[in-house]
């Protein structure tokens, strides 16, 4: 595959497997708590974060991440007071983000809108190594808080009275799962981008709920699905040279729809094994009887 052979294919390619990673690994939890559209908004809260980087001269990526982690602590703490004016502060705290970035790329010195798009939908090309390492250590946190804490984190996200009441530290839980979805928002941007990342935290899992039963399973397959996608959408833009993260999420959206379609004839297996199932139950009651 000549595409290895050039050093900006190989960090695109290792930053393409770290986001089908840790995307859906944190997104299988927002999906699970109906909080799906929470990468979205951080990705417009990122934005400004970006241009801060491009302000101060200093790396986009960690300036995105202290910004994006702010916003999502904020997020969550909105939500947590349950108020019905909590929708309205998140809307401002979304599209502040965005204008704030955009205003404040137009300040930078040298800095452009042009420069802020490479953010907002990705960008193979301009992925160096300092983006990868600091993706790499992005998402060891990630995967750590995600895979390490599974159990705590999927009992908040059943249930929160029953987790506070079995003694699980639920607003610390919560708050864990903010900062991660902030964390891996900053890891997907420079290849899927800021506006796509919530389709490869929810795409995935949605993809993989169609097919399996349970929890793990969801989890592991999404995470399977995330990889591939990633790795295919990647390779494809340099063949095709078409913008890397809409072919990821567009290849996405293709196994989102085959398994649904799969899925189809699989419940109804399930659905003819349940029955008969329950005839067996029903004739070995009467033959008790």
């Amino acid at each position: 595959m000549d595409l290895l052979n050039y050093a900006f294919m190989q960090r695109a390619l290792i930053a393409a497997v770290v986001v089908g990673l840790t995307a859906p690994a944190i997104g299988t939890y927002l999906v699970q708590r109906r909080q799906a559209v929470m990468g979205d908004g951080i990705g417009h809260v990122a934005m400004t974060g970006v241009a801060l980087g491009f302000l101060f001269h200093t790396s986009p990526v960690w300036m995105a991440t202290l910004v994006a982690i702010i916003g999502a602590v904020g997020m969550e703490l909105i939500r947590s007071r349950g108020k019905t004016s909590g929708d309205i502060a998140l809307a401002i705290l979304f599209y502040g983000g965005m204008a704030g970035g955009v205003m404040i790329m137009n300040l930078a010195p040298g800095g452009s809108t042009a420069n802020l798009t490479t953010y907002l939908f990705g960008s193979i090309t301009t992925v160096s190594q300092q983006d990868v390492t600091a993706v790499l250590v992005l998402a060891a946190f990630v995967l750590a808080a995600t895979l390490g804490l599974r159990r705590q984190l999927f009992a908040v996200c059943q249930d929160e009275e029953f987790a506070r009441v079995t003694g699980l530290p639920v607003r610390a839980l919560n708050l864990l799962m903010a900062v991660t979805a902030a964390v891996t928002v900053t890891v997907a941007m420079r290849i899927v981008g800021l506006l796509l990342v919530s389709a490869m935290m929810v795409i995935p899992v949605a993809a993989a709920q169609r097919v399996t039963r349970g929890f793990t399973a969801t989890l592991s397959l999404a995470m399977a699905i995330g990889v591939v996608v990633s790795l295919s959408g990647t390779a494809a833009t340099y063949y095709i040279d078409a913008p890397s993260g809409g072919t990821i999420v567009l290849l996405a959206i293709a196994v989102f729809v085959t398994t649904t379609a799969l899925s189809t004839p699989l419940a109804r297996r399930r659905a003819k094994a349940a029955r008969a199932a329950e005839v067996v139950c029903t004739r070995d009651d009467v033959k008790v009887q």
